[in-house]
């Protein structure tokens, strides 16, 4: 059943909605298995990422950066595309912004260095996804197999980058010098003090700011009229004088540059260093949200603060409750993507069957 037999409503709120209690059932069935009260366990996850301030700011926190990584995949599956190297792209996008800190965070202010430093993590970002792209556009290499791969070398890549030059002399971990305190993302609780003591920075303000310049430039342009024509049926857009292969390298360079982005909120906000597997899975993270709020950014937003919350949640609910260990908050990820992805159209029959006998 395709999804665009349904009214819009029910693509974009019904089928999400469904999808997402189904994957929260078979969670709350596992909690139950692992001999612990389902609402219960809710009741406590709720409270620790949305009810408390403190811990709402970090459920913010960690969705600031998945709103860049859901945009990075979303604004590539409007043009047809299913770009998951928002990992590797965050990875390198994040290595732009260290170079950048690192040989002008003496030198400049603190209002030059981080537009310096943020574009930094940009342009790195849009350039290793420039390479995939380039090779959809004009070689037909498939962009699922090249960007999934060009995530391993930019690990790769990154390891040996940290390890022979930016770990200082003497030092043990593996991660570059700390960056100049001037050059640090100021953080909310500084207007807000009710949010506590917690890394919340103007990285949100941004992510904001990206999702409603996405809304405008994929709804409200002729831009993102021929985007979204050549992800419907790139033969069409063709012959209505769409340059498909400049379509593609351009659509990847922004997916890229928006992925570089993430990189900000984790390093400029938070540690105000380089470490290694900093990304943490976030590029991972942004194809379930990009699926999961229909490429919206209404959805895109919601999407990401669920998963925030539930990595807030989650951290805390296995604090008081032994039985559930931080795993079982990955099982829950991949159980949303699991059935906002892969089984994103399973209660579509249904849903037409019902609509169709309301008809009649």
């Amino acid at each position: 059943m395709n999804n665009n037999d349904l009214p819009r409503w029910a693509t974009a709120f019904v089928l999400p909605v469904l999808n997402l209690l189904s994957a929260m059932l078979v969670a709350a069935l596992v909690i139950y298995l692992l001999g612990e009260s389902p609402s219960e366990s809710l009741g406590i996850l709720v409270n620790s990422a949305i009810l408390n301030p403190e811990g709402l700011s970090y459920t913010l926190f960690y969705a600031s950066t998945f709103i860049f990584t859901g945009l990075s995949v979303s604004i590539a599956m409007q043009a047809g595309l299913f770009n998951i190297g928002s990992e590797g792209q965050m990875y390198i996008g994040g290595l732009g912004l260290t170079l950048a800190m690192l040989a002008f965070d003496s030198s400049l202010p603190g209002w030059a260095m981080i537009p310096v430093a943020v574009g930094g993590a940009a342009l790195f970002g849009g350039l290793w996804a420039l390479l995939p792209g380039y090779l959809q556009a004009k070689r037909g290499s498939h962009i699922v197999v090249t960007t999934i791969m060009f995530n391993f070398i930019a690990a790769s890549l990154m390891n040996f980058i940290i390890v022979k030059y930016l770990i200082p002399a003497g030092q043990e971990s593996t991660s570059s010098r700390a960056f100049a305190d001037l050059a640090a993302m100021p953080r909310l609780n500084t207007w807000f003090p009710i949010l506590g003591e917690t890394p919340l920075n103007v990285s949100f303000l941004l992510a904001i700011v990206a999702l409603a310049i996405y809304g405008v430039m994929v709804w409200r342009s002729s831009w993102g009229f021929k985007l979204r024509a050549t992800g419907m049926n790139q033969h069409a857009a063709h012959y209505a004088g769409i340059r498909i292969s400049k379509m593609i390298i351009t659509v990847m360079l922004i997916s890229g540059a928006l992925a570089g982005l993430g990189s900000v909120n984790s390093i400029m906000g938070s540690t105000h260093y380089l470490s290694m597997n900093f990304v943490g899975g976030a590029g991972f993270v942004g194809i379930a949200i990009a699926l999961m709020g229909r490429q919206h950014p209404v959805g895109i937003f919601l999407s990401a603060v669920l998963f925030g919350a539930l990595i807030q949640g989650g951290f805390d609910l296995s604090l008081e409750k032994p039985n559930i260990p931080t795993e079982t908050f990955i099982f829950i990820q991949g159980l949303i993507i699991l059935f906002c992805g892969a089984m994103e159209n399973f209660y579509a029959p249904a849903i037409s069957a019902l609509l169709k006998r309301r008809k009649g």
